[in-house]
């Protein structure tokens, strides 16, 4: 390896080398870029970026390929916060590949896990694994994340047989978004993997779940929060009127005025309620994960310029996006002040 490193040229704008791709060049072993390795990808909460999806090139990769094997793979995870995150609990649904850090060290639940169908099926018996749901049609055989005897278990904790696997995965979903549990087993989650208790009001909770991930999974769809715009003048070209630089609040730095948004020096948000900062994921409302990551930034080693203007030819693409994101946080902020108690 200490040959290939000799002879190396390591190019920041290229890539970054790591101790894989050492090994991988001592090996001689190459690859080819594709377009098709090229998909969506949640960087942080209701952000996302182009994810290069080749094991060749990706440092580790952990678990993910039994959780979203290929890009045709569908499946639903509950990102929580891991052991030895800095950050408040928190917990994410997402249907697409998540980084590490969108909740902070990130560890996924999933609702389905996958196998090629070559490799031999990995034996285990907690809530989130084995129970197998094959298709002799596919590559993959797809399982169930949540066993038939923790479903059987379940189903007879709460004497009822109509409860589906499904029905638990939205159940924890909703347990881990109550106030109550984050504050009751705080002290726990800091340390270990949440532990979901049974809660008589099962199907509430399983409801609230369902629609809180309805409206995390959903957000660029909905219709945005009704906003005010104030425009001091109106650019001619529509996708400079509308890019960002720097977003921030309005008011000072010293008094911030969160009901408005600052877009760029002549576009203004404002209306913003202040129920919707009440929504805090990963350590932050998820209105400030969006004024935090949609900002034009230059990395210093490479020079690689990162402009979210780009990621949609709608030039009006972050100013809606801040519209759904407000009317998420404020249904997140009415379910989960529904939620029944413990």
């Amino acid at each position: 390896m200490d040959f290939v490193k000799k002879r190396v040229y390591d190019e920041p704008r290229r890539g970054k080398w790591t101790r894989d791709m050492y090994q991988r060049g001592a090996r001689m072993l190459t690859g080819e870029f594709s377009d098709s390795y090229i998909l969506p990808a949640i960087y942080r909460p209701f952000v996302k970026q182009c994810f290069y999806y080749d094991e060749f090139l990706i440092n580790t990769l952990y678990k993910i390929p039994a959780i979203f094997p290929t890009r045709e793979h569908e499946n639903l995870v509950i990102q929580v916060t891991g052991t030895g995150a800095t950050k408040e609990f928190s917990a994410l649904v997402s249907n697409q590949l998540p980084d590490l850090e969108v909740i902070s060290k990130g560890q996924c639940l999933p609702l389905y896990w996958y196998e090629k169908r070559k490799t031999d099926a990995d034996n285990r018996d907690d809530l989130f694994s084995d129970s197998t749901n094959d298709d002799s049609s596919e590559e993959y055989v797809r399982h169930d994340g949540i066993t038939d005897s923790a479903l059987q278990e379940i189903q007879a904790h709460y004497q009822d047989h109509e409860i589906t696997k499904e029905d638990i995965f939205y159940y924890v979903y909703g347990v881990l978004h109550s106030p109550e549990y984050r504050q009751k087993y705080g002290a726990d989650l800091r340390k270990e993997l949440p532990r979901v208790p049974y809660v008589e009001a099962f199907w509430e909770l399983s409801k609230a779940g369902r629609d809180l991930a309805y409206w995390h999974l959903n957000y660029e769809d909905i219709e945005p929060f009704p906003l005010t715009e104030h425009s001091e003048r109106m650019a001619l070209d529509e996708s400079e009127h509308y890019k960002v630089r720097k977003m921030k609040w309005g008011g000072s730095a010293r008094k911030p005025d969160r009901s408005k948004i600052e877009v760029n020096d002549h576009l203004t948000l404002s209306g913003i309620p202040e129920e919707a900062h009440e929504y805090v994921v990963n350590g932050k409302s998820a209105l400030g994960w969006i004024l935090d990551r949609y900002q034009i930034t230059k990395d210093k080693d490479s020079g690689i310029v990162n402009d979210p203007n780009e990621w949609s030819d709608d030039p009006r693409y972050i100013v809606d996006l801040i519209g759904k994101v407000t009317r998420v946080s404020m249904e997140t902020v009415r379910i989960v002040r529904s939620l029944p108690s413990l």
